[in-house]
């Protein structure tokens, strides 16, 4: 394995150096990644979709190949802090993504999820987002157990391009929120 080497205690080492930017948070934009800026490039921030009320992107450090953040437009913490209308677009939002995914990758199942505060995980606490990870039967095997290595077969660059099509026609706030006003 190509960077990996064993030290003193007869461990594999897996050298990683272009992880330290991201623990460090170095080149880290100010601000929430969540939150849209000014004159933003979706695409450079891997944005499928934004919005009036939510958005959906990629996640730039994946669990596996079209990990998606689907979050608020508005930043907020928690589930309690959204409008009705906030939490039902948020979760068309998300079933919409889920049948994206179905169509484009194919997977065989999926981790949907949301870390709310630090303790549970969360790397951004202030601004509530889901986590939706396809998965597939086999995608996990010996290595992450053995090897503490996760294997992506796809840049996300190119998992993006996949997606980012279908994500162009996803319906706004404005049509799927209209019957609860």
């Amino acid at each position: 394995m190509e960077g990996a080497r064993r030290n003193q205690f007869d461990m594999k080492v897996l050298w990683a150096p272009w992880r330290m930017e991201y623990i460090l948070g170095e080149g880290k934009p100010p601000g929430c990644i969540f939150c849209p800026v000014e004159g933003e490039d979706l695409a450079s921030r891997l944005v499928l979709f934004s919005g009036r009320l939510s958005r959906v992107m990629m996640n730039k450090y994946p669990y596996i190949n079209g990990h998606l953040l689907i979050s608020p437009l508005r930043h907020v913490p928690g589930l309690d802090d959204l409008s009705h209308v906030e939490l039902l677009d948020l979760q068309l939002k998300l079933r919409e993504s889920l049948k994206i995914l179905k169509q484009v990758m194919n997977p065989d199942g999926f981790n949907i999820g949301l870390n709310l505060g630090t303790v549970a995980g969360a790397g951004v606490e202030s601004h509530l987002h889901y986590h939706v990870v396809p998965r597939w039967n086999g995608d996990t095997n010996f290595i992450p157990v053995f090897a503490e290595v996760r294997v992506i077969p796809e840049h996300f660059r190119r998992t993006y391009e996949r997606l980012a099509p279908f994500f162009q026609n996803l319906p706004d706030e404005d049509q799927t929120c209209a019957i609860s006003r």
